[in-house]
């Protein structure tokens, strides 16, 4: 007699009335053990109760339901392409009418861009008088943020010493700024280790 009792999984191929090589010494050791033919009768009788139980299907919906917690990376192009196929028609007469105005659209900037590119004066004109008016409308707008901000006596302070001044100011900004940005990111980690 075998003095070693079945395992767990050996009970479960009893009572599963699995048939096969490894079966034979099993069902030797259960007509003599006590214990262990207790273990696979018990296993029997659960096993007919729980396909006596009815049987239950879940909701409709609730692969969605899941299917729509769980985070899916999707990748870039595969997403610029749903994007792109949202704007699509469906009908095939639709689609070869947005074709042909796409086409159409296509074809008249190609034409304006040729136009431009080769009215070279033209286009350095306007980059030249562009590129002033932006420069001009953008110091303007930071004097008086500065102005609003710090008063008039910044401008009168930075005339005064000229360029070294305000490079070493704008040193003073970077190492600032570089120290919150550090600051931060301690207080992040600091945070991630205590949840």
């Amino acid at each position: 007699m075998n003095h070693r009792h079945l395992l767990p999984n050996e009970i479960d191929l009893l009572v599963d009335g699995e048939v096969g090589f490894g079966v034979a010494p099993l069902l030797a050791h259960v007509r003599e053990c006590d214990a262990c033919r207790l273990e696979v009768e018990d296993g029997r009788q659960i096993a007919s109760v729980l396909e006596e139980l009815p049987r239950f299907a879940p909701s409709y919906g609730l692969a969605d339901r899941v299917m729509a917690q769980v985070p899916v990376f999707v990748p870039w192009h595969v997403a610029a392409r749903d994007a792109v196929m949202e704007w699509v028609p469906a009908s095939k007469p639709f689609r070869a009418l947005a074709l042909a105005g796409g086409s159409a659209l296509a074809a008249l900037l190609t034409m304006a861009t040729l136009w431009v590119i080769t009215r070279g004066e033209l286009v350095s004109m306007v980059t030249v008088a562009a590129g002033d008016r932006v420069r001009s409308a953008f110091s303007i707008g930071l004097r008086e943020v500065l102005a609003s901000v710090f008063g008039e006596q910044v401008f009168t302070a930075i005339a005064q010493p000229g360029i070294p001044l305000l490079a070493v100011a704008g040193a003073g900004f970077v190492v600032a700024a570089a120290l919150a940005v550090l600051g931060l990111r301690a207080a992040a980690a600091a945070g991630r280790r205590r949840a």
